[in-house]
């Protein structure tokens, strides 16, 4: 860990509720804050210890280090940070990647009511990562995550329905399932509930969607969405992605 400590405030010696409210609030002082408590043993500051190594924030960028920090955190029966340890394991930050070892914590967090570890607990279930493809049981947890009000999940959720992986394919149910995920803020549903508005005819609320998905997605997901637009059978997408190509579109 490469957190310098200059002088601050004794973080046990804070109120749980203040500490929480720094420990959420980045700035200089945060990072000298974060490693004291995170070694006083304080699970929640070892979560955003190991957040911020894995990210570089605030501190040099070590995942290894920050795998350190998640596994503390984990062992004190923090379902994020055992969630983010899973993580590591699934995408090999900080260490060799063990599809087996990332289901096994996902699977633990998600039972202890996370719905990000539900979330992903599901999503290696549907794929069948490191554990037996079982759709329908990835459906089970979808739904309890989308119960939760977890907009990732609500969206796989009509994914399931649109491709009938675990039942009939239902696609009023896939529509309604995007459009609610959309509004949750999930930048794939907007894609999503842009391609059935388009495909409904509803093409300037379909627009306006597809702006939202490129404006919240990852650069390469934008430049997927601009792809996809550009071969599309509607004219106005075919303009939209030529005007984002051009530089026209905000």
């Amino acid at each position: 860990m490469t957190i310098s400590d200059p002088a601050g405030p004794d973080p046990a010696a804070l109120p749980p509720e203040e500490l929480a409210a720094r420990l959420a609030t980045p700035g200089a002082a945060r990072a000298a804050l974060v490693h004291a408590a995170a070694q006083a043993g304080e699970a929640e500051a070892q979560l955003v210890c190991g957040q911020m190594l894995l990210d570089g924030t605030e501190t040099p960028g070590d995942p290894r280090a920050a795998l350190d920090w998640f596994t503390r955190a984990a062992a004190q029966h923090h379902p994020m940070a055992l969630n983010m340890v899973g993580r590591c394991y699934e995408l090999g930050w900080g260490c060799a990647v063990d599809a087996g070892r990332a289901v096994a914590c996902y699977r633990i967090a998600a039972g202890q009511g996370l719905a990000e570890a539900m979330y992903n607990y599901a999503t290696q279930l549907a794929l069948g990562h490191g554990v037996a493809t079982d759709r329908a049981e990835a459906l089970r947890w979808l739904e309890r995550a989308g119960d939760l009000g977890y907009a990732k999940a609500v969206n796989f959720i009509g994914s399931f329905a649109e491709d009938g992986w675990a039942g009939p394919r239902d696609l009023a149910k896939a529509a309604r399932c995007y459009a609610r995920a959309a509004e949750g803020g999930d930048f794939r549903a907007a894609f999503n509930h842009a391609r059935m508005l388009g495909a409904g005819g509803q093409v300037e609320g379909a627009l306006k969607w597809l702006a939202r998905a490129v404006a919240g997605g990852t650069p390469a997901f934008a430049a997927r969405v601009i792809h996809w637009c550009a071969a599309s059978d509607i004219p106005a997408f075919r303009r939209y992605a030529e005007a984002l190509r051009e530089g026209r579109a905000c």
